[in-house]
């Protein structure tokens, strides 16, 4: 008896042939990645998601231990990891400099212990670097806030080493829960810490 691969027609047969051994489709090599710890990630996407050039935000965790964990075991504590937001961007239409610069009138940058009234080490202020001149260009950024208001900067630089997206319904939640995510940063006094740190230039 033939086997049974044989006896496929053969147009099929061409086909299933056709495909085998192909690689997986390769990555858009034009996109490039940013990460940013500014205390719940939430608050993170929208500032990014208005600018042209960058193509989605993604919430999630970096910096820990623990590979995959949930939203849960983050906020319990022990897996080292921060929030973060993942900002895809295409490096043609928008700098990493401008990234940069919509960061750092988001965040609290002299508060090290969380933001607003976010607590704890899955809250701090970080800037994850994923190369040499993210690098570079995040070290000359803090030093230029550091400068500017003549104290020191909590906000941390790292190496960039994985990131974990965080559970669906974190996706988007400014969009899907305006309500509730309205009301959570007006009680969490975002806005009015970053209007007495940053003036005119507080983000939002």
């Amino acid at each position: 008896m033939r086997p049974a691969l044989l006896r496929i027609p053969g147009i099929a047969l061409a086909i299933a042939l056709l495909f085998v051994g192909l690689p997986a489709p390769a990555q858009d090599d034009s996109l490039a990645r940013a990460t940013f710890a500014g205390g719940c990630f939430w608050c993170m996407e929208p500032p990014y998601d208005e600018v042209e050039g960058v193509i989605e935000t993604i919430s999630g965790f970096s910096g820990g231990h623990v590979v995959d964990p949930s939203y849960r075991q983050v906020v319990q504590g022990g897996t080292g990891h921060i929030e973060v937001v993942q900002v895809v961007y295409d490096p043609h239409k928008v700098s990493y400099e401008q990234l940069l610069d919509i960061y750092w009138p988001n965040v609290d940058p002299f508060d090290g212990g969380g933001q607003f009234c976010d607590r704890g080490e899955s809250y701090r202020p970080a800037i994850f670097v994923h190369d040499a001149r993210q690098e570079r260009l995040a070290r000359e950024s803090l030093q230029s806030v550091a400068e500017r208001f003549e104290q020191p900067v909590a906000v941390t630089i790292e190496d960039f080493e994985a990131f974990y997206p965080a559970e669906d319904y974190h996706q988007n939640y400014y969009q899907e829960n305006s309500i509730r995510y309205k009301y959570y940063r007006w009680r969490c006094g975002r806005d009015e810490r970053l209007e007495e740190v940053w003036g005119e230039q507080a983000g939002g």
